[in-house]
């Protein structure tokens, strides 16, 4: 009986299980998923809840509903990885979990204490600084925002990597429209706070969205690393000393991954797992691969991302498990429905090579959606994928979507 170990019952983990419980025969293999929460998130929908869009029924579900019978799902934190004894040791029960081959998708999480000021010595962030990136924070900065009268709102990046890298720019987007139905929009000032040299990682889509930024008028700051957070006089103070202050500060943390990763020296300064960036296998040992965002990968840490990875993943594994070469290589294919606000949206399409581009993206039966341009298709197109996420995509079911990018509809 071989066994397969996942560790994280995530986007990842969770369509890991569902696809190889097809193609694995239980009479030959053991599977078991581990993860510490019961709870599975739907984090895109995060976004929508300071605004009133989503509330609690829209983006939780229990984990255990989408693991597949036949595969065995415990409940634990996870202490330690001994690769050079193939077992996990979780602390639940104090016990090993033997592996034959083992799978990382413990994805990344914000750490408020990364940055010094963010939270005081209890871990509490100040009453006019939030961030919609964990549950708790999103539901905090709803009922803040209630009775919020206006201000200058701040919504800044700490550090890069962070899992949904247009979130913040969604954020900032919906917060203009958020105002002007409050009929506060005179009395908000928007600036958009980023490590980066522009609106996004990308020039033609950093050109494009820098441009509706400028259009929102929504002030953008770039190329503002931080250093600290200047609780007591509402600053932001970057490593080159510039400071942005702020009435309201959003903000995305440090994210970094599990620290189990760290304990077991498998991650980098960040707790990421460094793999091959096409086939997700570990640079340190040949029978762990690290999947989602707990991987070190060139390109979005994004559902999307997880998403084709797994595909591509799949069949490989398929193929490594009989002694065979993995022949298929991810590109790095992510793409983002981006919502910017009254009822409109964008969509990007790229890869590890390809940039977004303009143009049109054909989805059989649905599309074609517009890329790089604003539409209402593109807004129904972000909302209805809640409902494809919980029932066919965590399912591991088909989707009418390429792993890899096709240059298809695209303006070169």
């Amino acid at each position: 009986m071989r066994k397969l170990l996942v560790l994280g019952a995530g986007t990842a983990g969770t369509m890991v299980v569902n696809k190889l419980s097809h193609h694995l025969n239980g009479g030959e293999w053991e599977i078991t998923i581990v993860d510490q929460d019961e709870t599975h998130y739907y984090q895109p929908g995060f976004l929508f809840i300071p605004f009133g869009i989503y509330g609690r029924n829209d983006v939780i579900k229990a984990k255990r509903d989408f693991i597949p019978s036949g595969i065995k799902m415990i409940t634990s934190e996870i202490e330690l990885v001994d690769p050079e004894n193939n077992r996990v040791k979780i602390v639940e029960g104090d016990r090993w979990l033997d592996y034959d081959y083992l799978v990382i998708a413990t994805g990344t999480h914000p750490r408020l204490e990364e940055t010094p000021g963010l939270t005081d010595e209890d871990g509490n962030m100040p009453d006019n600084v939030h961030t919609f990136y964990t549950y708790e924070g999103a539901l905090r900065l709803q009922k803040f925002l209630r009775s919020w009268k206006g201000g200058k709102l701040v919504m800044n990046i700490m550090e890069m990597p962070f899992k949904c890298p247009v979130a913040p720019l969604e954020f900032i987007f919906l917060a203009d429209w958020w105002a002007s139905e409050q009929g506060i929009r005179d009395e908000v000032e928007l600036h958009y706070v980023t490590p980066l040299p522009g609106a996004f990682t990308k020039p033609i889509a950093s050109r494009a969205l820098g441009g509706m930024l400028d259009e929102k008028k929504i002030h953008l700051v770039s190329d503002f690393v931080v250093e600290s957070v200047d609780a007591e006089n509402n600053k932001l103070i970057a490593f080159d000393e510039e400071e942005v202050d702020y009435d309201l500060l959003v903000t995305v943390p440090v994210n970094m991954g599990a620290d189990f990763v760290a304990r077991s020296g498998l991650g980098n300064e960040l707790n990421h797992v460094p793999v091959d960036k096409g086939t997700f296998l570990s640079t340190q040992y040949d029978n762990i691969f690290a999947l989602g965002d707990a991987a070190d990968l060139p390109t979005s840490k994004a559902g999307s991302v997880a998403h084709f990875a797994v595909e591509v993943w799949l069949e490989n594994f398929l193929r490594y498990v009989d002694g065979l070469d993995m022949v298929e290589r991810f590109d790095g294919h992510a793409n983002c429905f981006i919502e910017s606000g009254h009822g409109k949206g964008l969509l990007i399409d790229f890869n590890y090579d390809t940039e977004p581009l303009p143009g049109k993206y054909p989805l059989p039966g649905v599309g074609p959606f517009s890329l790089l341009q604003e539409s209402e298709m593109n807004h129904w197109g972000k909302m209805m994928f809640r409902w494809i996420y919980w029932n066919v995509l965590l399912k591991g079911k088909e989707m009418p979507v390429t792993a890899h990018m096709t240059m298809a509809g695209k303006w070169s």
